[in-house]
């Protein structure tokens, strides 16, 4: 064998290898960050949108997620009646519901 392959097979002169934590440390860091900033805000924000599709009732004023502001009409299980303009209704999913119009008009003027 060459004085090469010697080299490369021997372990670091200077000190001790390092532990099998240690190496993954910075994984496990990295994930736990992920985590904070990425995974449980989104859950959260998805409870809270849940929330506000159950509360909704009749005559709220709410804006879609194609932006189309109107008034709830009827509520069924699964859909919403909204009434968009005078005689001019739509049939939306619940899931289609997309935020308050009134706090959106309030976020708007704080502005």
């Amino acid at each position: 064998m060459t004085i090469l392959t010697y080299l490369l097979m021997s372990t670091p002169q200077g000190g001790e290898q390092g532990s099998g934590l240690m190496t993954f440390l910075p994984l496990i860091l990295i994930a736990v960050v992920f985590y904070f900033f990425m995974i449980r805000p989104q859950t959260k924000k998805m409870k809270d949108q849940k929330k506000f599709t159950e509360e909704v009732k009749k005559g709220d004023k709410v804006v879609t997620i194609a932006g189309i502001h109107g008034r709830i009409l009827e509520i069924a299980d699964d859909y919403f009646m909204l009434e968009i303009d005078a005689n001019v209704k739509i049939k939306i999913e619940r899931s289609a519901v997309s935020m308050d119009a009134t706090s959106a008009m309030r976020s708007k003027e704080n502005r």
